[in-house]
């Protein structure tokens, strides 16, 4: 289980790289051509934006497992050990119905959308909306994969091979 969890985060990473990468490259290569030759790429503005889309929901879960979303930590800190086990464990099925019902609705969206182009590269919208139901598919994954140590323990993934996760106030770590 632990190599496929490695195989899933190594692809979403590279996805992000890649996405990153093209980005850069469509806006850098727009750039220079509008310095050098007064011409710019028509579609370049809109591949930036969608792939940009695509980063933010793909890389939610990446984020997750590391602790990195906002979190009021106020309430968990006030309570008894148990008690922060408790409300990190309704944290987690609250989390899961939330991510659940934005793939449903995403999905929809994403059909409805179908019929519909991008001005520029002429793409269905399809492609631009799908972007949310499989991100939310990407963090529910990432969430069951930390939900254990997330719940007894209060801590996330470490970044980058660190020895630990990085303890949050109150003792909790995160």
């Amino acid at each position: 289980m632990k190599k496929l969890e490695t195989i899933f985060v190594t692809l979403n990473s590279w996805a992000l790289i890649l996405m990153l990468t093209a980005m850069a490259l469509i806006v850098g290569a727009n750039i220079a051509l509008r310095y050098t030759s007064s011409h710019s790429l028509s579609w370049a503005d809109e591949a930036a934006r969608y792939l940009m889309i695509w980063m933010t929901f793909a890389g939610a879960g990446l984020i997750l497992r590391i602790g990195g979303h906002v979190a009021i930590t106020n309430l968990q800190d006030a309570l008894p050990m148990m008690g922060q086990k408790i409300l990190r464990a309704c944290l987690v099925v609250g989390l899961l119905i939330f991510f659940g019902f934005m793939v449903h609705v995403g999905v929809q969206y994403a059909q409805r959308m179908q019929f519909q182009v991008t001005p520029a590269l002429r793409i269905p919208f399809l492609y631009v909306y799908a972007a949310m139901p499989v991100g939310f598919g990407l963090l529910i994954v990432h969430l069951l994969l930390i939900a254990r140590p997330f719940i007894t323990a209060g801590a996330f993934k470490p970044m980058n091979g660190a020895d630990s996760a990085t303890p949050m106030p109150g003792g909790a770590r995160g």
